[in-house]
């Protein structure tokens, strides 16, 4: 399930941006890489209050991991999601989580060499506010943004803040409108993978290079690294975000 993972090997720090129901085997992963034993993360960065973008702190509760005072980091609205709705509530009160409160285009420090700053995006907020996330590390810099209604809602041009980043990871939910025909898509708004194309296609080569397309559902083509689909999106100069895939920071 879509998440991303930061690794600090010079000082042992791991992060994770989203807590989905796969956080337990995507923390030992990143622990893997750097060697630690118990993965732990040194901080979770949470998107919005959408199952499967939370559901994952539950195994830091009482009945899994027992953690104690891992740093989440959410907006106002999601962390009183959280503090005010169990079973959420119930890691504030035992202390396996401590949420730390972001403000919108407000950098924070993260650990030792880690900038982050949240950014409002037009979403389903029924419980929350959305954000992706400007993340900056010693030499480079990320987008993340792996859920947002339509770039058009969005009061910000997609192609500036792209163009102030080294690499984009962009929602990439649906390839075109035809891929669920028993829903409507317009309770389930995306921006369609050949929407995204279209916009791209003007831009210069350098900035379509920086856009890996993440958060595929299930139906996506793209998850076939052979389909014609993915075949259309690196002929247009962009990238599939692949599980595993790593870029230095």
């Amino acid at each position: 399930v879509v998440a991303l993972g930061i690794v600090d090997s010079e000082v042992g720090e791991l992060f994770l941006f989203e807590a989905t129901s796969d956080l337990p085997r995507q923390a030992f992963l990143l622990g893997e890489m750097d060697g630690a034993s118990d993965g732990v993360p040194d901080g979770i960065f949470l998107t919005h209050a959408h199952w499967g973008h939370y559901a994952g702190l539950g195994a830091l509760g009482r009945e899994s991991l027992g953690a104690d005072y891992v740093p989440v980091y959410a907006m106002p609205r999601m962390s009183e999601f959280l503090r005010e709705n169990g079973p959420w509530s119930q890691l504030v009160d035992l202390g396996n989580i401590e949420l730390k409160l972001l403000e919108a285009d407000r950098r924070s420090a993260v650990g030792a060499q880690l900038q982050v700053t949240p950014i409002l995006v037009p979403h389903r907020d029924e419980f929350s506010e959305t954000v992706g996330y400007r993340i900056e590390g010693p030499n480079r810099s990320v987008l993340f943004i792996p859920d947002i209604d339509k770039w058009s809602k969005w009061e910000r041009s997609l192609e500036s803040e792209v163009a102030a980043v080294d690499i984009a990871f962009l929602d990439g939910t649906f390839f075109d409108g035809a891929e669920l025909g028993h829903r409507d898509m317009a309770e389930i708004p995306h921006p369609f993978i050949v929407e995204s194309l279209g916009l791209m296609s003007s831009w210069p080569a350098e900035e379509r290079d920086k856009v890996h397309f993440i958060h595929l559902n299930h139906t996506n083509r793209l998850l076939d690294p052979n389909s014609p689909a993915t075949r259309r999106v690196l002929d247009a100069g962009c990238h599939v975000a692949r599980f595993g895939d790593r870029h230095g920071l």
